[in-house]
């Protein structure tokens, strides 16, 4: 750090690090700094892809929770807006500010992003550090034997999970609080997203809070309650990990503590495999073309895929006829999530039954998601869709019918979210199509208006999917 560095304000751009706890970037200003202001851009570059709706809702309550949590160690958040380069340049000279720190980013365009706003602070006489704030291990440190990027799950998460991870840092704390600033004034509500408020707490304290509700309630079931979409087994600490509210290393070392503690390392391995596997996405984003766009296995650049509008809005609106999927498309509308099986079974029927282009269903994810990750979103798309590094096999279509059975097997997940079929019993609540007609005419049940019939002959359609991946090799 040069000594104009250590003279004056320094500043710490948050991004997608939004805590006080654990923060490398944070802590290093703090250390050498007398003055420390936080700052988060709504950042404008061309090149920047803006956060969707619920994401967009979600952001604006954790940056008001991470101002009161700065506020309580001296340092003051400003929230602007517009392009990254330019406020920062405002920001330093209003400041007198001689430093910037932030954690590092991943995908291209926003690494270019950073290392020429970097390049140009420094040319100006500012000190520039940047840490990882977001990830276990960055995608440039873990290599193969060949020193190569992994490009398959399985043996990235076998070294990952050989590393003995560092305990989280504490915050470098200061016994000076200031009141806390109003932020983010210019946020503009998505209507649709309201909803969200009584769901959801973002920021760190509701962060902390859903980890330690994990650990105590559901850490024990998940190995074999994790596929269940009927039982609360899962962790929802996605949009915590995706704003960055929580770090991957608190979450680790909670996990493996709870696991010692209570002998359930079978359980505890597997919900940290699927920390892995956000690492993996994110990895898998560092080393290729745009992910968003760019189907990680090039035959797959000639893909013919349907334009089909109307089937489309029937897919986004749960309106499929496929009680499973219209199931899990209103969940994500209610509440800005989804079941992660229930995540596989209607992307695969959007890209293999309906054969309509994955970055259409990632672009929905995107925009009704509060997880909406630049990482993990597209990634996982890849993977439903055949297209990914370490992808499902062509072959693997999911059938929703039969994944319902299998995985809401009474039905529960299903009639909560789609109750008009609710009367149904559990043989036919996955496949009302199917059912005899006594059997509707007793649940109130008639396929094509009181619910709508199957957009999609479910074998038909996974033949057609199967000829045209042939094609492509």
């Amino acid at each position: 750090m040069s000594e104009i560095g250590k003279s004056r304000t320094g500043i710490v751009w948050m991004r997608e690090d939004l805590r006080v706890s654990d923060h490398a970037a944070l802590n290093a200003a703090l250390r050498v700094h007398k003055r420390v202001l936080a700052l988060y851009i709504h950042e404008t570059d061309a090149d920047a892809r803006q956060p969707g709706g619920a994401a967009r809702w979600w952001l604006h309550h954790s940056l008001k929770a991470l101002a009161a949590n700065l506020a309580r160690i001296g340092v003051p958040l400003a929230v602007k807006t517009g392009k990254a380069a330019k406020v920062l340049e405002r920001t330093i000279s209003e400041t007198d500010a001689g430093a910037v720190y932030w954690g590092r980013r991943y995908g291209p365009a926003d690494r270019d992003r950073d290392t020429r706003i970097k390049a140009s602070l420094k040319d100006s006489g500012i000190a520039v550090q940047s840490y990882n704030t977001r990830l276990l291990v960055e995608p440039f440190e873990l290599k193969t034997g060949s020193g190569g990027h992994y490009k398959v799950f399985t043996p990235f998460w076998k070294a990952l999970r050989q590393i003995d991870f560092e305990r989280p840092q504490a915050v470098e704390r200061r016994d000076t609080p200031i009141d806390t600033p109003d932020v983010d004034a210019d946020y503009s509500v998505p209507h649709w997203a309201n909803k969200f408020d009584d769901i959801w707490t973002p920021g760190e304290t509701g962060a902390r809070a859903a980890l330690d509700r994990f650990v105590d309630q559901a850490l024990a079931d998940y190995k074999d309650g994790r596929d269940r979409p009927d039982r609360p087994a899962t962790s929802l600490m996605s949009p915590h990990l995706r704003f960055g509210e929580i770090s991957p290393r608190q979450i680790w070392h909670a996990v493996r503590f709870a696991a010692d503690a209570e002998e359930i390392g079978d359980a505890a391995d597997k919900y940290l495999s699927e920390i892995a596997w956000r690492e993996f996405a994110h990895n898998l984003l560092f080393h290729n073309k745009d992910i968003t766009i760019h189907p990680m296995q090039e035959k797959f650049a000639g893909m013919e895929w349907r334009d089909d509008p109307a089937a489309l809005a029937a897919w986004q609106k749960g309106e499929t006829g496929i009680p499973m999927v219209d199931a899990g498309m209103r969940e994500l509308w209610a509440t800005g999530t989804m079941h992660n099986r229930v995540r596989m079974i209607v992307a695969s029927f959007l890209a293999k039954n309906l054969m309509i282009d994955w970055r259409k269903g990632e672009e929905w994810f995107w925009d009704t998601l509060v997880d909406a990750d630049i990482a993990n979103n597209p990634a996982n798309w890849q993977w439903v869709a055949g297209c990914g590094a370490d992808a499902a096999p062509y072959f693997r279509i999911f059938n929703p019918v039969t994944q319902g059975a299998r995985f809401d097997p009474n039905g529960d997940y299903v009639r909560r979210w789609v109750p008009e079929i609710a009367a149904l019993p559990a043989k036919h609540v996955h496949d009302p199509a199917g059912a005899p007609k006594s059997v509707l005419d007793e649940a109130d049940v008639t396929p094509g208006e009181t619910y709508p019939l199957p957009i999609a002959d479910l074998k038909a359609t996974r033949e057609r999917a199967l000829n045209a991946f042939k094609a492509l090799d």
